[in-house]
């Protein structure tokens, strides 16, 4: 048995069920707060909308691996996001009223290189034991920084010190030679 401060990568989550009701009565009420949503109230409660957030739930997978982060989900577009674990400056942990009502939660993610307008580019929501999962994602990523951090060369400052000398002589060997040449 592994000791639990040492994940088993890659590690794929699992999504609560409950999701699909969550779906399927969120929509209802961005469809009942409109015109036009009204009328296609009957018609999402009575089928529509079950078998939109039954798909929706089946085809969410989420995999955290050694290095980045993988969402897949979608039914007629399916979208797939990959964010390199260096790239991930925070995660936030959201949840609201109806989120905690339902038991559930939403993960967003900053990365680094956004414009202000998108300042969470990938949410995650309904993920059993999201706290333990994001505490994974911060740990793995923790790690990543500092092994990339230790096989970096030590003595780079020597080196690059060594190569400003190097370069300041043959300045001044051609400075002393130009200056002999302008003497004779």
């Amino acid at each position: 048995m592994l000791p639990q401060s040492e994940p088993v990568l890659p590690f794929r989550v699992t999504f609560n069920p409950i999701i699909r009701t969550y779906l399927l009565l969120y929509v209802s009420f961005c469809l009942l707060v409109s015109v036009v949503g009204i009328l296609l109230l009957p018609i999402w409660l009575l089928g529509v909308g079950q078998w939109w957030s039954s798909h929706y739930f089946r085809k969410l997978d989420c995999e955290l691996s050694e290095h980045s982060l993988r969402f897949r989900k979608g039914i007629l577009v399916e979208v797939e996001k990959t964010i390199p674990l260096e790239n991930i400056q925070d995660v936030t942990f959201v949840a609201g009223p109806l989120l905690r009502y339902f038991d559930l939660c939403i993960l967003k993610f900053e990365t680094a290189g956004q414009s202000p307008n998108q300042a969470h580019n990938m949410e995650l929501i309904g993920i059993i034991d999201a706290q333990t999962f994001r505490s994974r994602i911060l740990n793995q990523r923790q790690k990543l920084i500092a092994v990339r951090t230790s096989q970096q060369p030590v003595d780079t400052d020597q080196t690059l010190l060594a190569d400003i000398r190097d370069t300041l002589h043959d300045i001044r060997r051609l400075i002393q030679a130009n200056l002999n040449q302008t003497n004779a």
